[in-house]
């Protein structure tokens, strides 16, 4: 174990929702999901606890989350908004240390070992933070506060929201041991249940698994599992963290049946991307194209640059051959009945270690096929 570490774990509470409620103060109070409408295909994207306390999360398809909450209001999403404040969060934390790892829009890990403010108490800098971060966005935010990551993303969630936790050294090993596998970080629901099929139930149980046990089991995961059994996570907080890909996709209330439609969508969904990559100095050399047809049957399809990355156009020109494959066999006869298109970019590099190049896919077609 590395010894004097002391790791913050600041997560927005109810970051969408509440930013939503925020800036319409008429929605204070009451249950607001962000995402898809309730008569719609789409999913929550996030919810306020009024709305969590009625069994609501993310990720649920909006239809059943009306079904569980009827009063509740609806709303679309506005990531220009949630990144605005992201950035804003930011750069509050650069004020008590540049040792910063962020996760996404409304969470990241502080290292503020060396950090001498407070007398060098962590529990102290993190109230502090989420003090600022109240006055300067009034959002409210949780943290948790460990001698390394795992146990600090643990402590932030325990007395959401508004929350404040610390796990100190002396306690770690305790508290895991009652901890139940699921509140694991990593450990999702086919983990847990076969976890608990071979009778791992809370950290005591998996404590008592050898690492070759695990290893026979759980593979490259068992070296985390058995170092989290007992409290140990030597993992560094790492503040050049590069992403590893970045996609957007969307569900249809009525299935697109012509390839104009298709076209329009993916290119939509190609542009935005670019200028996010633009924005963050980024670059690719890998393009994905997701499909979902009416009956579910799902395809994806990827092309990688074999010199260079891609740029608008070459983006635009690999989309039409990737849809034009896609579409060569269809799950039924007639015209295709597309439910859900998706794009991603892969391959992610900063864009002072790779420049765009002509593309060169070797094929000859039009920018996208057009419906028969």
């Amino acid at each position: 174990m590395l010894a004097h570490r002391k790791i913050i774990h600041i997560d927005m509470d109810a970051f969408y929702a509440s930013v939503e409620q925020r800036d319409h103060p008429e929605l204070a109070g009451k249950p607001v999901i962000v995402g898809g409408q309730p008569r719609g295909r789409g999913v929550v994207a996030a919810c306020s606890y009024e709305a969590r306390r009625l069994g609501v999360h993310s990720a649920m398809p909006s239809a059943e989350a009306y079904r569980r909450c009827p009063d509740a209001i609806f709303v679309r999403p506005r990531f220009d908004a949630y990144q605005a404040v992201s950035k804003e969060v930011l750069s509050i934390f650069h004020e008590y240390t540049s040792v910063i790892e962020p996760l996404s829009l409304d969470e990241a890990y502080l290292d503020v070992t060396d950090v001498g403010l407070f007398n060098g108490s962590a529990m102290l800098l993190a109230q502090d933070i989420r003090r600022v971060i109240l006055q300067h966005t009034r959002l409210v935010a949780s943290a948790g506060i460990s001698y390394n990551k795992f146990l600090a993303k643990i402590a932030s969630d325990i007395d959401k929201p508004n929350g404040c936790r610390c796990i100190p050294p002396s306690e770690g090993e305790t508290f895991v041991r009652s901890l139940p596998v699921k509140r694991f970080h990593g450990i999702g629901p086919a983990t847990e249940a076969k976890m608990h099929a071979l009778g791992i139930v809370t950290g005591e149980d998996l404590r008592t698994w050898s690492l070759p046990e695990l290893q026979r089991e759980f593979g490259k995961s068992a070296q985390y599992f058995f170092n989290a059994a007992r409290g140990i996570d030597d993992r560094p907080v790492r503040v050049e963290r590069l992403r590893k890909s970045i996609g957007k996709e969307r569900t249809f209330g009525e299935n697109l049946t012509t390839t104009d439609s298709m076209q329009e969508i993916l290119i939509g969904l190609s542009d935005q991307l670019m200028e996010s990559l633009q924005a963050r100095g980024l670059v690719a050399n890998t393009l994905n194209m997701k499909l979902r047809y009416a009956d579910f049957t799902t395809l994806s399809r990827a092309h990688k640059m074999s010199t260079g990355v891609y740029d608008q156009t070459s983006a635009r020109m690999t989309l039409a051959f990737l849809l034009t494959k896609a579409l060569e066999h269809p799950p039924a006869r007639g015209k295709p009945h597309i439910r859900l298109l998706g794009v991603s970019f892969s391959g992610l590099l900063n864009d002072d270690e790779a420049r765009p190049e002509q593309i060169e896919l070797g094929f000859d077609t039009p920018f996208f096929p057009r419906t028969q």
